[in-house]
């Protein structure tokens, strides 16, 4: 899955038009899609040029997949980790 191209960072990506609105819901989408990520309990938040991934997680295989997707879309460097594990008890 590839979104943009790879020749901008985030920034110049920004100065072209796209808003925190759209790059949230660009991440939501691709959270959404993706069916091996329970994203339900996962909330994102830009501030400026970040994106904050805060909330929930069940498996601790859906935080790398979920900071993967959000990655590809303002790379690496854009993205914050606030998630924290929920693991279910048996």
């Amino acid at each position: 899955m590839k979104f943009g191209p790879d020749n901008y960072n985030h920034e110049e990506r920004c100065s072209q038009g796209h808003s925190s609105a759209s790059t949230i819901a660009t991440i939501e989408a691709a959270l959404s899609a993706n069916p091996d990520i329970d994203s339900s309990a996962i909330e994102i938040r830009m501030l400026g040029p970040v994106v904050l991934l805060e909330g929930y997680i069940t498996k601790a295989a859906d935080r790398d997949k979920a900071i993967s997707l959000a990655a590809m879309i303002v790379g690496e460097e854009n993205v914050h980790d606030r998630m924290l594990s929920r693991f279910p008890t048996q």
